[in-house]
């Protein structure tokens, strides 16, 4: 139990500190003229990804890669079905009202070229580049089409004040005290908890006589889900699905190709059988399953919202027993 523990304190420290570092990275960049689009891109996206990067790189340094491709694949399953999921049981997620098709492809996109690095595996800093180079033609892509629709919205002056203030983590009223203290308790609390996660949940795979890989896609996996699910749950509440889809399709490219990508520079990654023969496939089926709601303008229902959930249940079953 002591290492279950460990592991729920782990979780909670990664999750504090990787909310404390995006607060402070956010508002310095805004202290320093950043513009919030250029914030919105890099800074948030990678700090929010920080927990599970630092999970990736321990558990690579530490000899378990397999919690490292566990996390990914079981956050990116997780993303669709239960973060998706849960907010739609709840009030239901307007999908046919957003426009994701062009970040919905690139995510399959990027989902498939990983899948074939996987059979080219292990997955080392060659393949590493591959989705690095990948993941910046993604963010340039999107810093072109972000600031082609603020061209075309030039007409609103007020528009950057209210970018600044729907940027996550902003607060123009900050000291700059306080925005340094945000920092550094997300530099030393980052790398803290991505430790007593990562041991603890080696001896928790050890103690009960499953692989590493098996705790990375569920435990791991579904930790590290938390804040895209409480962040997703409250863009449904507030009836902003396009918020809720955008974070899921952000999150799960960011994953598969930042958090693969920099961790393949700390060592090697060989991909478990287990995961070439069905959680690859199980994650990308879960990927398509979005198609009638990026394309065909269908909303992800309350009875939709039972389904998906229903099959992340059977999912993380058929992976346990």
């Amino acid at each position: 139990m002591i290492d279950f523990f460990y592991a729920g304190l782990g979780l909670v420290i990664l999750l504090l500190a990787g909310d404390s570092l995006v607060k402070g990275a956010v508002n310095m960049s805004l202290r320093l003229g950043v513009p919030p689009l250029i914030v919105s891109l890099t800074i948030v996206a990678f700090g929010t990804s920080a927990p599970e990067l630092l999970i990736a790189v321990q558990a690579v340094e530490d000899g378990a890669p397999g919690i490292a491709l566990g996390n990914v694949v079981g956050s990116n399953t997780a993303n669709i079905l239960l973060v998706l999921g849960v907010p739609a049981i709840i009030s239901g997620l307007h999908t046919s009202e957003c426009e994701t098709r062009r970040n919905y492809v690139m995510m399959i996109f990027g989902t498939l070229v990983f899948i074939v690095l996987c059979f080219l595996g292990p997955i080392t800093w060659v393949h590493g580049l591959v989705l690095l180079a990948l993941l910046t033609f993604v963010l340039v892509d999107a810093f072109r089409a972000a600031h082609s629709h603020r061209q075309d919205a030039k007409g609103c002056a007020s528009m950057a004040i209210e970018d600044e203030e729907e940027l996550e983590g902003a607060d123009p009223g900050l000291p700059v005290w306080k925005i340094a203290g945000f920092m550094l308790l997300g530099l030393i609390g980052l790398p803290l908890g991505a430790d007593l996660l990562v041991d603890a949940s080696v001896n928790i795979a050890r103690s009960y006589g499953v692989s590493e890989t098996v705790i990375g896609l569920t435990l791991v996996a579904i930790g590290t889900s938390l804040p895209e699910l409480a962040t997703t749950v409250m863009a449904a509440l507030r009836r902003q699905a396009d918020v809720a889809l955008g974070n899921v399709i952000g999150s799960n490219m960011f994953n598969l190709l930042a958090i693969i990508g920099i961790a393949s520079f700390v060592g090697p990654m060989p991909v478990p059988a287990q995961m070439l023969q069905y959680d690859i496939w199980v994650m990308l089926g879960a990927s398509l399953l979005l198609v009638p709601f990026v394309f065909r303008d269908m909303n992800i229902t309350k009875n939709w919202g039972v389904a998906l959930t229903g099959l992340y249940v059977v999912y993380v079953a058929s992976v346990l027993l």
